[in-house]
């Protein structure tokens, strides 16, 4: 049975304004996780967002998971037709389906497959996108990533493994 949060929850396309309050998640969130820190300051995440958010910037779709009566996301996914970007759950909230109810999301608009990057040293996250059927396809050194810290390519196919729900 899922839990309260995820059956309250509410995913919506972001918006605009949704830019400061994602880019301070997703601070959280990766101060949170095994991997390493951001190398861009605030305002130019917070400003990345918003290109994105208002679709001046490729074809990224933004999706934002939000509790009915909560004012502040509790996570969000960016995407491309061919790549997941960003998934994103506060550290807060984080374990209560968010990122699954996200993810699904995700290979839903996205049933031809799609891939990620993932830093090798964050094994969470790695761990809880094999189990939602994504499987470990490359791994690189870092040398072509912002960080230049070692990283993990994934993939899902729909044929391998069912959507998560």
């Amino acid at each position: 049975m899922p839990s309260e949060a995820v059956r309250d929850l509410v995913l919506r396309p972001g918006t605009e304004s949704d830019a400061p309050a994602l880019a301070r998640l997703q601070r959280r969130a990766r101060a949170t996780a095994p991997m390493p820190e951001g190398i861009h300051p605030p305002a130019d995440v917070e400003r990345f967002l918003a290109a994105r958010l208002a679709h001046r910037e490729g074809r990224d779709e933004v999706w934002v998971a939000q509790t009915p009566d909560g004012p502040t996301p509790t996570g969000y996914a960016r995407f491309t037709p061919t790549w997941l970007d960003d998934l994103y759950v506060d550290p807060a909230h984080q374990g209560q389906g968010i990122g699954s109810a996200l993810l699904g999301l995700v290979c839903s608009r996205l049933p031809g497959g799609f891939a990620l990057w993932v830093f090798e040293t964050n094994t969470p996250a790695r761990r809880f996108y094999a189990r939602h059927g994504l499987r470990e396809v490359e791994a690189t050194d870092g040398r072509d990533n912002e960080e230049q810290e070692p990283d993990v390519r994934m993939e899902w196919r729909r044929e391998w493994r069912p959507a998560p729900p």
